[in-house]
């Protein structure tokens, strides 16, 4: 059976990232707002923004990357959508494979579309000037948060992407989640907000996570702030699969 579901998921996997080859401009929409933040912030926001001692895109990339992946799982949603609506997941049942092997499909081609754009994204902070003094187990630890945050949002992804009426509506769930980094740790220091606003950011994720990035991107020690960037990572990825495959099983019954 184990077997039997990765052979097929394999076969699904394919079939999804050659949707993604033949149109390589998703992964350029995906990456091209991401840059502008980057650029915008830095070249005409930076200046004014006292975020340290440090260059000011050392600071910004970590919240850059959230947002990186934030807009590039929209596409998974529009991409299930599509799928959904074509009938071909009808096909599928029909056929003698894995049933979680379809969505599984999708979720890997989001996580191999979301870190070539991560990617991107970083060596285009490295032309701007971002320098890390993070080693081999930091750079590697970052790649598995990162992942981990992939994974969380694509299984959010996967919700209205099963559920939505329209091909617009799959996709603009997406919004709130690139506009979470804005209310927290990603731009500015939390101390410099306001009361209500400081206390939101404190106590949302994009903090935990942005502040465990930046903490090993510097070199610094991260101490139980990483912990708990990975308790909202691995606790929002659990209950979005829970949800999502649920909606799922309502779909396909």
């Amino acid at each position: 059976m184990t077997q039997h579901f990765f052979g097929d998921t394999t076969v699904l996997l394919g079939r999804s990232l050659r949707h993604i080859t033949r149109s390589v401009d998703t992964i350029i929409t995906t990456t091209i707002m991401p840059i502008a933040f980057l650029l915008l912030f830095v070249y005409v926001f930076g200046g004014a923004i006292k975020a340290g001692s440090g260059s000011y895109v050392n600071y910004l990339l970590p919240g850059i990357l959230l947002i990186t992946i934030a807009s590039g799982i929209s596409y998974t949603a529009f991409r299930l959508f599509l799928d959904m609506k074509s009938g071909i997941f009808e096909r599928f049942q029909s056929m003698p494979i894995a049933r979680s092997s379809v969505l599984w499909a999708h979720v890997l081609t989001s996580l191999v579309a979301n870190l070539i754009s991560v990617v991107v994204v970083v060596l285009v902070a490295l032309v701007m000037g971002f320098r890390s003094g993070a080693g081999v187990l930091s750079w590697l630890a970052i790649a598995g948060m990162l992942i981990l945050f992939t994974l969380a949002l694509t299984w959010i992804a996967v919700i209205p992407g099963l559920s939505a009426k329209s091909a617009d509506g799959a996709s603009a769930f997406a919004y709130p989640l690139i506009f979470l980094p804005f209310i927290s740790s990603a731009f500015v220091p939390t101390d410099t907000m306001p009361g209500p606003v400081r206390a939101f950011a404190e106590h949302q994720p994009v903090t935990s996570i942005v502040n465990a990035i930046r903490d090993l991107f510097t070199g610094q020690p991260v101490g139980s702030g990483i912990w708990i960037a990975l308790a909202w990572c691995v606790g929002i990825l659990v209950v979005a699969y829970f949800f999502a495959v649920l909606t799922y099983r309502r779909k396909i019954s």
